[in-house]
């Protein structure tokens, strides 16, 4: 029988299926509450976070999912600013992932700085002279224009469609999201640019300093870089599950084809400067400071394996693959080379993260290792459950897909 709720022509699973389908992305959700409850009434103490690592797992997760949701200021960006319609098709899909990740990344920050009824400190108390300020407005103003991105998705569902007011505002809204695109493109740049950028200048953290232009380290322009070239990658990979998943066809090929194509040339320039910025800091920064490149890695669990896997693996080798038109086109090179791009952008934040804390500064010091607790997977993990529940939902209840009736004729006319 067709719900009203659900977009018409289109079909669904019962809601019996679709209810134990959501079971344990609400377990871990609950999961993260309960240990979000302990964080806040008893502290930080509940975690494995020190004067060593004051920058832990939740930042890891945090400038992971920010990095992964830049597919929806360039994908806007590259849809309503460079004008390829194609990707019209897609930009719902990157739309929801976008918030997703950046409300669960605003979310854990709230957890983390520990009293979050004075996070508007940040703002009214602001020390101008602090990237992490920068950075902490850019992206609440950034979630803010997303959630206006999303309302008009929304809004087309098929019962508030039957609320004139509505369905005359959603319209207008669609009709102004250059604007908003641009905004978001504009407030992006800056905070993916400023969270490198702060690692940069750690000069007391050797592994992590670099040289730079004018003000800005070199880790400004290579973390956003990376962020637009691995976006995509995400959209796609999130895109090709929720079509394993229900088993139709969802997005057209000419649509994916584009996102992997620039994707493709974005993460070659990223690896080719990337390699380059490490070429430069191993053999002239490095030795600046009296040191060598295997000082870094002479103790402690983070070899450089993990410098090779990153680049190597999860850099050189996708970009790779989806250089190659014939592999792109194949659904398994695709999905394996957008997997080890976005693989690569986490392991690529993590070791700015923890392993720039790990090393030691000091020659009495000692290499450090970190081991998160429960609470601290709980409440990383529930981003995971919160975001497949949302975009499930979404995919449920929303015309995410503009072409969906259009790729499934046969489904259309079994609904119908």
């Amino acid at each position: 029988m067709d719900s009203p709720l659900i977009p018409e022509g289109v079909k669904r699973c019962s809601p019996k299926v679709f209810f134990f389908w959501t079971l344990p992305w609400i377990g871990l959700l609950l999961w993260g509450g309960v240990a979000a409850i302990l964080c806040l009434w008893k502290g930080l103490n509940q975690t494995n976070m020190s004067n060593i690592f004051a920058f832990a797992l939740w930042i890891v997760f945090d400038l992971g999912l920010i990095a992964l949701g830049a597919g929806a200021f360039f994908t806007g960006f590259l849809t309503y600013i460079i004008g390829k319609k194609d990707l019209k098709n897609i930009i719902n899909a990157a739309v929801i992932i976008g918030f997703i990740c950046y409300s669960g990344a605003v979310a854990m920050l709230g957890i983390d700085i520990g009293q979050p009824i004075r996070g508007w400190f940040i703002f009214w108390h602001a020390n101008i002279h602090s990237m992490l300020v920068e950075v902490s407005f850019c992206i609440t103003a950034y979630l803010g224009v997303l959630a206006v991105e999303f309302l008009p998705i929304i809004l087309e569902n098929r019962k508030i469609q039957e609320i004139k007011e509505l369905r005359l505002f959603g319209h207008n809204l669609h009709e102004i999201m250059a604007v908003f695109a641009a905004t978001g493109t504009f407030l992006s740049f800056f905070h993916q640019g400023s969270l490198g950028g702060m690692f940069g200048v750690m000069y007391a953290r050797p592994f992590a300093a670099r040289g730079g232009f004018y003000i800005w380290p070199w880790t400004f322009f290579l973390f956003i870089l990376s962020a637009i070239a691995v976006g995509p990658c995400f959209t796609i990979l999130c895109t090709k599950l929720t079509e394993a998943i229900s088993r139709k066809k969802l997005v057209p090929d000419n649509a994916i084809q584009l996102l992997a194509k620039i994707s493709a040339w974005l993460l070659s320039a990223y690896m080719i400067l990337k390699i380059a910025d490490t070429l430069v800091w191993m053999y002239g920064s490095v030795p600046r400071e009296g040191l060598t490149f295997m000082d870094f890695f002479k103790q402690g669990p983070y070899g450089v394996w993990m410098l090779v896997v990153e680049i190597i693996i999860c850099g050189v080798i996708p970009a790779i693959i989806l250089m190659i038109p014939n592999a792109r086109r194949q659904g398994g090179w695709l999905i394996t080379a957008s997997l080890l791009a976005c693989t690569g952008i986490v392991l690529n934040r993590f070791m700015f993260i923890i392993v720039t804390l790990a090393i030691p500064v000091m020659p009495f010091d000692r290499f450090w290792s970190y081991l998160p607790t429960w609470q601290e997977w709980g409440l990383s993990l529930a981003i995971i459950g919160y975001g497949i529940l949302l975009f499930s939902l979404a995919y449920r209840y929303l015309p995410v897909f503009p072409k969906e009736l259009d790729l499934n004729p046969a489904l259309e006319s079994e609904a119908a």
